[in-house]
């Protein structure tokens, strides 16, 4: 009972190493525990949200549409448990200008649907739901009125999600009707896309930049009203999918295996099913045209003979008569009369050259009846001309319909294609990798202090330990005493940490991603196993310092432990060495100097966890000050152009026409743009980069005319990089690349995403939907956007444009067909407000789908999610300097208390006390700010590697003022552990401290 007393006695004694080790714990675990938290709970909640509004997990798209017959197909793959059908349509509407929206029948299979958020659902033609963006943007509400325009046609910019294959083969397939929607529509409900999660009414401008939507907006409709027998796309559920977390790995392993299925069985099948059928149907639509032409040309054909019968008969009647007259006046002449008048009751018998001759004369002396005949000549001539006209465009187009008939491609697609997806799972992959580092410093850390404080805690209590063992207690029983002290504070500090990590710090996260996505039902669990493993990370880590601390005093013998531990031999610095130096230093400075270097696991101890303190603070700002400078480097530096123009190719001339007669330009380029996909395949053959790398990446292809491809540097820096370390990257000349028409120049965001470089193989996917293998010739500087750059003539060698083969050999742009330059780049005078309105104000003109100015992308850029999280970082960083500092600095007056006390007695002044030990504590702070400054650039490169996210590539980057800040904040620390530490050196007393323990 007195060991357990004095136990106590000794925990209370010593409570500020307590305090210490349970703070570290606390931040260690709230670290460890609390971005992961935050992440898994945003994790949990989007998946159940995905799973109740059974959000697909394949999507199949088709160029030329999908059939009931590819349905079915798809209902039959083993591991599909539903298949859903869909149409939509994209159509125009008036909003400050023209916009766009895709009109989607909601599914009466359970998949894809909207979620309610105000109103209810439509349930008859003419209703639809709006999202929360339309009503925003628009100013309307529910029961309000929107007529809208089908498009004729769909834009060349459109993705495969569009319908330009129904559109595509509603002209060649007379059965097949493209979807059709109601034009004149009212708003009777408010709805979440649960494909697009990003909050409208959020802070954060991040996703304008990694928008794959091709319209503006989202217009969802009942079936009823909407015509149309051909598909836009079947969305497929997997069987065993939604008992997975949709950002799990198993999750894409049994999506897989489901689409291997279809891409190795159904896919190459109806692809060729689907191209007969349009074949068939083409024939049949020629079969039926050349059955009408006959029946028309047959039916002209017996007009014009009854009319030449009816011609010729009155031709002979006047032969006959002109015949009969000629005998009666030759028998009259006779000298019989009788004679006469039996030869003029008998027309004469005429040979047949002699009647023909007769009707020549008697056609060509009759005006009438020589344009009758020409009228009827003429007639037959014309039919002549129109059977063999029409036989010779019929046999064209027999020959021609293989031909015309593209190859039917099919696209399997799973939730990673979903832009808002692969948004959120990238923020969240990205802060949760910065989660998985940042504690591992926090271990560290207070491994060391735990090692310090614990081993000057043991050794406090020698004599102790020593009479304890001499009476006969156990080492185990004694080394409980300080075991059990170091296990109570670590249980205490990672409960607290437990309850700052799973609630606190989610907390504070969710808010942040709540300004960002949209995420119903979310709230905040505990994950027992993850909390326990948390803490006891930490208290085998404190515990394991700990039992080493006690190994190294209890190995000795209970009467050496009784006596008070020798001082150390006195040596030489090395400072004392350097004689110039050490010979002007005064008194003071040396013992400084001696304290400082001679006690090497003291001076290894502060130095090493202030430099780490240090380094986590500039890690965080240093993730900060990449962050504050993309949009600044991007649209100031990389893109040298001023102004992006997009419009529909129907729209592309009216468009640069109009910019033109503004008089803004100075100079321009002609592109065309193209939302599409950048994919590797994994196949560690290094064909694509890195080995077995693999995934995909939306991209804005853009096309460059043949001429002008050297224009393409004036609008675009174009700087080659290579594969850094440490977050750093080569980065070639300005000028040194060139795009030409051997490959594709991929930007660095998405190379640096997908492990891509120069020379590497990639699969293209253009505006289209059309694939095909492309050649990456360089990787260009890039930061924010995945822009593709390719040649007129690369692009019509990779996707097969007929309009663009012969370009590069043409003699002028008037000699073939060329692509349609349905954007252009635009350097404009004036400053950045005025280029801004110019831009806002083209967006208002009925030509222009998109007005973009590089100024106001710089000016608005902001990451939001990641600067919360780099603020956590640094508070959490700086609270751990200021423990790591006050226990250090406790540590080191406890162990020279008697050093102290004889300074008292020498005559020091309290002040001078505290300078004599304060200065110590600031140089080896000092040391460790100027060890930790460069690790945190260090650790810093490398936490920013591991973000890889789409569109955006971290160039790391570290203002001087951030060094200063980190600097300055480490000394505050210092300072201010000062003010507690000063009182401390007060209470000293010299008489009792100096006692001897003999």
């Amino acid at each position: 009972m007195a060991f357990v007393k004095d136990m106590l006695r000794m925990w209370a004694h010593s409570w500020k190493r307590f305090i210490s080790i349970a703070m570290i714990t606390l931040l260690g675990v709230a670290v460890l525990t609390g971005i992961y938290a935050g992440c898994r709970d945003a994790f949990r909640s989007t998946d159940r949200f995905f799973d109740a509004q059974g959000l697909h997990d394949v999507q199949v798209l088709s160029t030329a549409g999908l059939s009931n017959g590819d349905i079915a197909a798809l209902r039959k793959v083993n591991g599909v448990a539903k298949v859903q059908a869909e149409r939509s349509q994209e159509v125009t509407f008036d909003l400050d200008g023209r916009k766009s929206a895709t009109m989607q029948e909601i599914g009466t299979n359970g998949i894809d649907q909207p979620y309610l958020q105000e109103g209810r659902m439509p349930k008859k033609a003419g209703e639809i739901a709006v999202t929360r963006k339309f009503i925003r943007d628009s100013g309307k509400r529910i029961g309000s009125r929107l007529t809208v325009i089908p498009e004729s046609a769909s834009s060349d910019t459109s993705d495969t999600n569009d319908t330009n294959g129904a559109d595509g083969t509603n002209e060649t397939n007379g059965t097949d009707e493209a979807p059709s929607f109601p034009t004149k529509l009212t708003i009777v409900g408010v709805v979440l896309d649960p494909q697009n999660l990003s909050n409208p009414d959020g802070y954060s401008a991040m996703t304008s930049f990694r928008s794959t939507a091709t319209t503006d907006y989202t217009f969802f409709a009942p079936s009823d009203g909407v015509t149309g027998t051909l598909y836009t796309s079947a969305t497929l559920l997997v069987k065993g999918a939604a008992a997975e977390s949709t950002f799990d790995e198993s999750y894409e392993n049994t999506v897989k295996q489901v689409t291997d299925r279809i891409d190795g069985t159904v896919k190459t099948d109806r692809q060729k099913a689907r191209r007969q059928e349009l074949l068939d149907a083409g024939n049949k639509k020629i079969a039926d045209a050349r059955a009408e032409a006959d029946k028309k040309f047959a039916d002209a054909q017996s007009q014009i003979d009854a009319n030449r019968q009816q011609f010729n008969q009155q031709v002979d009647q006047i032969v006959s008569m002109q015949a009969g007259a000629a005998a009666a006046g030759a028998a009259t002449n006779g000298a019989n009369a009788g004679a006469a008048a039996a030869a003029g009751a008998t027309t004469p018998q005429l040979d047949e050259t002699t009647r023909e001759t007769m009707r020549e004369t008697i056609i060509a002396a009759s005006p009438e009846l020589t344009q009758a005949k020409q009228q009827l000549d003429q007639a037959q001539s014309q039919l002549n001309e129109q059977k063999a006209s029409t036989e010779h465009t019929l046999k064209t187009k027999e020959n021609e319909l293989k031909t015309s008939i593209p190859q039917v491609r099919w696209y399997v697609q799973d939730r990673q294609s979903l832009g808002g997806f692969s948004a959120l799972k990238s923020d969240l992959d990205s802060i949760q990798s910065l989660g998985n580092a940042f504690p591992i410093v926090f271990l560290l850390v207070a491994v060391m202090m735990s090692l310090t404080a614990m081993a000057r805690m043991v050794e406090e209590d020698r004599s102790l330990i020593g009479t304890y063992v001499g009476l006969g207690y156990g080492r185990l029983a004694v080394a409980s005493r300080y075991l059990l002290f170091a296990l109570l504070a670590c249980l205490i500090g990672g409960g607290l940490g437990l309850i700052a990590g799973f609630l606190g710090i989610p907390a504070f996260l969710l808010v942040v991603l709540q300004g960002m996505y949209v995420m119903p039902g979310l709230r905040l669990e505990y994950d027992w196993l993850y909390g326990s493993l948390g803490i006891a990370l930490f208290v085998v880590g404190v515990l394991a310092a700990t039992i080493y601390a006690c190994v190294q005093e209890m190995r000795q013998t209970p009467a050496a432990l009784l006596r008070p531990k020798a001082p150390r031999a006195g040596s030489r610095i090395l400072l004392e060495r350097i004689r110039p130096v050490w010979n002007r230093m005064g008194f003071l400075g040396k013992v400084t100097a001696r304290n400082i270097f001679r006690f090497k696991s003291r001076l290894i101890m502060t130095v090493g966890g202030v430099a780490g303190c240090t380094a986590l603070i500039v890690c965080g700002l240093a993730i900060n000050d990449t962050v504050a400078d993309l949009g600044i480097k991007q649209y100031r530096d990389i893109y040298q152009y001023d102004l992006m123009v997009v419009s529909d190719d129907s729209d592309a001339s009216a468009m640069r026409t109009k910019v033109a007669s503004d008089g803004r330009v100075t100079s321009s380029l002609d592109v065309r743009i193209e939302s599409g996909d950048l994919t590797v395949a994994g196949s560690g053959d290094g064909d694509s980069g890195k080995a077995g790398s693999s995934g995909s990446e939306s991209i804005q292809l853009v096309a460059v005319p043949e001429k002008h491809l050297s224009d393409l540097g004036e609008m675009v820096t174009l700087q080659p990089v290579s594969s850094g370390i440490l977050g750093t990257s080569g980065v070639g000349k300005t000028g040194s690349l060139k795009l030409d028409d051997d490959g594709v120049i991929v930007a660095q965001s998405a190379a640096s995403a997908l492990g891509v470089k120069a020379g590497s193989k990639v699969r293209l996917t253009n505006g289209d939907g059309v694939q095909a293998t492309a050649k990456v010739s360089a990787v260009n500087r890039n930061l924010i956007g995945s822009d593709v750059y390719v040649s007129e003539t690369y692009y019509a060698k990779l996707f097969d444009s007929k309009d663009a083969k012969n370009t590069k050999n043409s003699k002028s742009s008037e000699d073939s067909e060329a692509l349609t330059w349905n954007a252009m780049l635009a350097k404009l005078s004036g400053s950045d407000t005025s280029q801004t309105d110019y831009a806002e104000s083209l967006e208002e003109d009925g030509s222009v789908m998109k007005a973009v100015s590089c100024a106001h992308m710089a000016d608005s850029f902001k990451f939001d999610l990641m600067g919360a999280v780099v603020a956590l970082i640094v508070a959490l960083a700086g609270g751990l300097a200021l423990v790591v500092l006050f226990t250090l600095a406790n540590t080191n007056v406890s162990e020279r208390v008697r050093e102290m006390a004889t300074l008292k007695v020498l005559g020091f002044f309290d002040r001078e006390v505290h300078h004599y030990v304060n200065r110590e504590m600031m140089i080896l702070t000092v040391m460790g700010v100027i060890l930790g400054l460069p690790l945190g650039r260090l650790v810093g490169g490398m936490l920013t590697m591991a973000l890889n996210m789409p569109s955006l590539y971290f160039e790391v980057e570290v203002k001087p003022l951030s060094y200063v800040i980190a600097a300055v904040a480490t000394m505050a620390f210092a300072l201010l552990v000062q003010l507690f530490v000063n009182p401390v050196l007060d209470r000293i007393d010299p008489i009792s401290s100096l006692k001897s323990v003999e």
